[in-house]
């Protein structure tokens, strides 16, 4: 902790900042650029964030090995709907996307020192997590187990997005798409550690698959494990992730959640928010989906706590590649192909296929769509908004896709009720293509071209626009109508900011 905080203490307000403007015409000649900026792969991306992928894989191994056993325990030994289910479902995105705003604004509240808070907050949001997973051990009924649920999504709420704003704002804004990449496949490792991990407990403690409704012994062996692992996690950032990130500037002002909402008056944030919320109401949870491989592709039940391992490798394999893919080719234009990756793992969940090779090309389908959007999208959002309401910025964007997703869990475990599995699939595929072609229309207007990585212009409608902020490799430039958002003009860019550090 100390090698870190004095590490982040060299950022800017120390000598650098007060180099001549000739040695800071570029990020890679500046001193407190680093070296780390010099380079190309992983040495792009900064120690703070893999400090924070190690946490999140940790932290990832605890949740994943309760989420892997939740479905079956609570359909199969307490007996709960498919429409219980979607509620309870539901409350894992609903909770945490209620808290998520508050969680950013928090976040971006400045502390006696002029600095952001935003390790303070995501601790404390990592720590509510981590308090919750011994509860599990005396909870048996549908109510309680769900009030447990809330919490911990509650505590998933806090830490979001102050945790990607430490990761944007320690990474140069042309690298962001590669730096969630990597946060986000070392998350997905612990997703893809955590279903085997809990298998393995399952075996080794001798209890039950297939909950009963008896013995739980099984089960208490998983949430033990789970609550120690949740522990390190919250250790490992206490110790090792910085307090200050390179980019945050210290400020004595505070801003104001009213402040944070009026960032959807910058027209990229809203446009970005309104195509993540309405792609979200078409994209079938987790859970359900799981269910449906099962169920429509004949899987035996006891592999059904490994499922998740598919879309876990196939994530890892490609959240890297795919986040460096965005910074060349736009953003925007990666994260709608993910959804149209999932319209295809759609489609082949409906079609006459059954079989292990049908069940593997879904899961690796479904993984590929988690590393074009997820990252990707935190990575877009972070372009939109100012450094000083990074935090309020990235919430906003998760909290409506977050309450989007929660809205399809109720309405898609309703339709299951009512018209089966399948055809509910089939309804919210449908749904799924018109919202992509809708989300394309509104992120990449007729005449629109991304910049690539030798900063080509975008021809909007008003005729050129030069590269904002985000330079070469940021996404999609902020502009609306070939003209420059507002705030642009109203301060300098981060780029600019970037380079005086």
């Amino acid at each position: 902790m100390y090698v870190a905080d004095s590490r982040s203490s060299k950022a800017p307000g120390g000598p650098a900042t007060q180099a001549a403007p000739a040695a800071s015409a570029s990020p890679a000649a500046s001193p407190a650029a680093g070296p780390v900026r010099r380079g190309t792969g992983l040495r792009a991306v900064p120690g703070a964030v893999i400090a924070l992928g190690t946490v999140s894989l940790v932290t990832d191994i605890s949740s994943e090995m309760v989420t892997a056993v939740l479905p079956l325990y609570l359909l199969t030994g307490l007996g709960l709907s498919p429409l219980g289910f979607g509620l309870l479902d539901g409350i894992q995105n609903g909770f945490s996307a209620l808290v998520r705003l508050v969680g950013g604004h928090l976040s971006d509240r400045r502390g006696r020192d002029g600095a952001a808070r935003h390790k303070a907050v995501a601790a404390v949001g990592y720590g509510l997590s981590a308090l919750c997973r011994p509860l599990l051990l005396f909870v048996h009924t549908v109510p309680l187990i769900g009030a447990v649920i809330a919490v911990d999504r509650t505590g998933k709420g806090l830490r979001t997005a102050p945790r990607d704003a430490m990761i944007s704002l320690a990474t140069e804004p042309a690298h962001r798409g590669r730096a969630f990449g990597v946060h986000r496949a070392m998350d997905t490792a612990g997703a893809l550690l955590g279903p085997l991990t809990a298998f393995l407990v399952l075996r080794l403690a001798g209890g039950p698959l297939l909950a009963d409704g008896g013995e739980r012994h099984g089960y208490d062996a998983v949430f033990t494990v789970s609550s120690c692992v949740a522990a390190l996690g919250v250790l490992i950032l206490l110790l090792f992730v910085p307090n200050r990130q390179r980019g945050d500037d210290l400020s004595t002002s505070t801003p104001s959640l009213r402040a944070g909402l009026a960032l959807l008056r910058l027209p990229g944030l809203r446009r970005l928010t309104f195509c993540a919320v309405l792609l979200g109401l078409t994209t079938v949870s987790d859970s359900f989906l799981y269910l449906l491989v099962q169920r429509r592709l004949d899987l035996p039940v006891s592999l059904f706590p490994l499922l998740p391992l598919g879309t876990a490798a196939a994530f890892l394999l490609l959240a890297v590649p795919l986040g460096a893919l965005a910074d060349r080719i736009g953003r925007h234009r990666l994260f709608l192909a993910g959804h149209g990756v999932l319209l295809l793992a759609y489609g082949l969940l409906l079609s006459p296929l059954r079989g292990l090779p049908a069940v593997l090309c879904v899961l690796v389908l479904h993984g590929t769509f988690y590393a074009a959007t997820d990252g990707v999208l935190a990575a877009a959002a972070a372009d939109a908004v100012p450094a000083e309401q990074r935090g309020a910025g990235l919430a906003l964007v998760g909290t409506g896709q977050a309450l989007a997703r929660f809205a399809c869990s109720l309405l898609f475990g309703a339709l299951w009720g009512a018209v089966g599995g399948p055809a509910a699939l089939g309804w919210s595929a449908g749904a799924l293509a018109l919202c992509v072609l809708g989300a394309a229309a509104v992120l990449c207007p007729s005449g629109a071209v991304a910049p690539g990585p030798s900063g080509a212009v975008d021809q909007g409608p008003s005729g050129p626009v030069a590269p904002g902020p985000s330079g070469p490799g940021g996404g999609e430039p902020e502009s609306v109508g070939g003209q420059p958002e507002p705030a642009v003009a109203a301060k300098p860019s981060e780029t600019t900011q970037e380079e005086t550090r």
